[in-house]
């Protein structure tokens, strides 16, 4: 049987299949089972997704970790909100969506994630590289 350990940090957060857990101290913790989870970072709150691409990886997360009432209907919005943007990108950014979309449907959606997150981080070097050359 496999297990993964975690190291967290005083303030950090976890959600494991729909809890949401707060680390009042460092905390060493390993996971023996299956389970869904995110940690830390990897966690985006409502306000946080404010461009289309946050906004598919937050409806991603409650489809994933999110409370079990409403996983389907941010299932049915991942999907949506995927098609929407696979009509709208073209070059490095469909391919890697055609992937999130992928991993999706196959149901790894800790993989899809993943991928959002790169997303998200060119994203913002994106908008960095356009402000630096105004």
């Amino acid at each position: 049987m496999s297990h993964l350990v975690l190291e967290l940090r005083q303030g950090e957060m976890m959600v494991v299949n729909g809890a949401t857990i707060l680390f009042r101290n460092k905390c060493r913790i390993e996971l023996v089972s299956h389970a869904r989870f995110l940690f830390g970072k990897q966690i985006m709150v409502a306000q946080e997704a404010e461009t289309s691409m946050r906004r598919l990886y937050y409806k991603l997360q409650i489809a994933y970790v999110g409370p079990v009432e409403d996983r389907a209907g941010a299932t049915d919005d991942t999907r949506a909100r995927l098609a929407e943007l696979q009509r709208a990108v073209v070059g490095d950014a469909a391919i890697t969506l055609g992937a999130v979309a992928d991993a999706f449907e196959a149901e790894d959606f800790y993989k899809a994630l993943k991928l959002l997150r790169m997303m998200i981080r060119d994203e913002k070097t994106d908008t960095i590289s356009e402000s630096e050359r105004s």
